[in-house]
Order: structure tokens, then C-alpha cells, then sequence
């Protein structure tokens, strides 16, 4: 499935599913928690912090997911080509990109 597909997909369900999108800015709050989410996940997980007892059953790829969906969402209510955007940015980013981090010492 493409980013444009996910769209639809995200679209269908809140039609037949929620009542409608909530509002732009209770989605930002709201990808704000899910990336929240992960950074919990990920800081005791993969960090320097002990992982707490119920924090063990957590799915990371479930966390993630939640953010692309919420994403996803504003994409939608904003009218953005989320598809476009992102194939123009990867464009932006390997031709900037390319020589700048083979030559980056610290990746060595």
C-alpha cells in the first residue's frame, strides 16, 4: 500500500467508524501523545532508562502505527498529498544529502 492508498484507507475508516476527524489542533495534541508514546518505549527500551514491568508488553510497531495514522489524518484534513509531499522531499533529501553523509566522519 502507498502513502496515497493509506490515505483513502484512514478516510473510509473515519467515515464509517468515528463521527468525523477532530479538529487539527486535537490531532496535534494527539500525534504529540502517540510520539510520546514511542519515545517511552524506545528511551527504556533501546535508552538508558530501566525499563518499567508494564511497560514490557508494549508494541512499539502498534505505537508507531498510531502516529502514522494520526499523521495520516491531518494529512487529510489539510488537504495535503501526503504521497507528493513525501516523494518530493526524498528527492530534496538525496540530492542534498548523498555526498554529505559518506563524508561525515562521525558516521565512519
Amino acid at each position: 500500500m502507498d502513502i496515497k492508498d493509506a490515505q483513502i484507507e484512514v478516510d473510509n475508516w473515519i467515515n464509517e467508524h468515528g463521527v468525523r476527524y477532530f479538529n487539527e489542533l486535537t490531532n496535534m495534541a494527539q500525534l504529540t501523545e502517540e510520539v510520546g508514546e514511542v519515545a517511552r518505549i524506545i528511551a527504556r527500551r533501546y535508552g538508558e532508562q530501566s525499563e518499567k514491568e508494564s511497560d514490557k508488553d508494549k508494541d512499539l510497531g502498534e505505537e508507531l502505527a498510531d502516529v502514522m495514522f494520526v499523521v495520516l489524518c491531518l494529512a487529510n484534513q489539510t488537504g495535503i498529498d501526503l504521497q507528493a509531499a513525501f516523494d518530493k522531499k526524498l528527492e530534496k533529501k538525496t540530492k542534498r544529502d548523498h555526498d554529505r553523509h559518506h563524508n561525515n566522519e562521525k558516521l565512519k
